[in-house]
């Protein structure tokens, strides 16, 4: 220390810092900066967040589970005892039966039975009858069938200047294969099949509705064929999967 003229001793320089006190001041504001980032952008820098804006976890679920033919199979036999039922109308069971052939995902086939019970109703004690007949004539008149009805695995119809109106989209076929023997004198048979049935024709005068030319899904190997045998004479055989569409009411 250097002595002034009145004996005062004043320092001659400041005195050294100690290394760890400055160390620590040049670090502090690093700190407090640090505080007062932004989340966000801390958690984008740590990796907690991914590009899309979600956590590793809220991306890790898996893919659907694909659906087989045979799960298919079983909602079409439900959405069928629907309509049997009287649950769903002619166009409901058409559509719920198009998507549950057409279905990739367990997903896509539990919205078609969403609002249906989880099991069909119970049916009472069958009483007992004889087996499904084999055949039915009209002369001048028509025959009609539809709703649920036992199917022989061969069945005959003959329509003579009449009309004839088979609906199979709720009967219970006897077999995998069955066979229906048609004729039309002077008349229109129409023949409505269910949309998950392989149909193959053969003979005069038969012919499918052209909106089933191409349904659009593929059947199953194992899927219920529907052998028809027409003969038309001045009338006409006809295969459908969709009733005709009534017209409208004049008002």
């Amino acid at each position: 220390m250097a002595a002034t003229d009145g004996g005062a001793a004043v320092p001659e320089e400041k005195a050294a810092v100690p290394e760890e006190k400055r160390v620590a001041a040049d670090q502090a504001p690093a700190a407090s900066g640090a505080g007062t980032s932004d989340p966000a952008k801390a958690a984008a820098e740590s990796g907690a967040v991914t590009a899309g804006g979600e956590s590793p976890a809220a991306g890790s679920s898996g893919p659907a589970t694909r659906a087989s033919d045979r799960e298919r199979d079983v909602v079409v036999q439900r959405v069928q005892d629907a309509f049997a039922e009287g649950r769903l109308d002619d166009a409901e069971f058409d559509e719920r039966t198009r998507a549950a052939l057409t279905a990739r995902t367990h997903a896509e086939l539990d919205v078609l039975l969403a609002d249906l019970p989880a099991t069909p109703s119970a049916p009472g004690p069958a009483p007992a009858v004889p087996g499904p007949g084999r055949y039915s004539i009209a002369l001048k008149s028509s025959v009609r069938r539809a709703g649920r009805w036992r199917v022989p695995e061969r069945y005959t119809t003959v329509v003579y200047k009449g009309g004839g109106w088979l609906d199979l989209r709720a009967a219970e076929l006897s077999g995998p294969v069955t066979t229906f023997l048609a004729v039309a004198y002077k008349s229109q048979l129409t023949i409505l099949v269910p949309p998950n049935v392989r149909v193959e024709m053969t003979g005069l005068g038969v012919s499918q509705d052209t909106q089933d030319e191409d349904p659009g899904y593929r059947l199953p190997a194992d899927a219920p064929v529907i052998h028809i045998r027409g003969i038309a004479y001045k009338g006409t055989v006809e295969v459908a999967t969709r009733p005709p569409e009534r017209a409208a009411l004049r008002r």
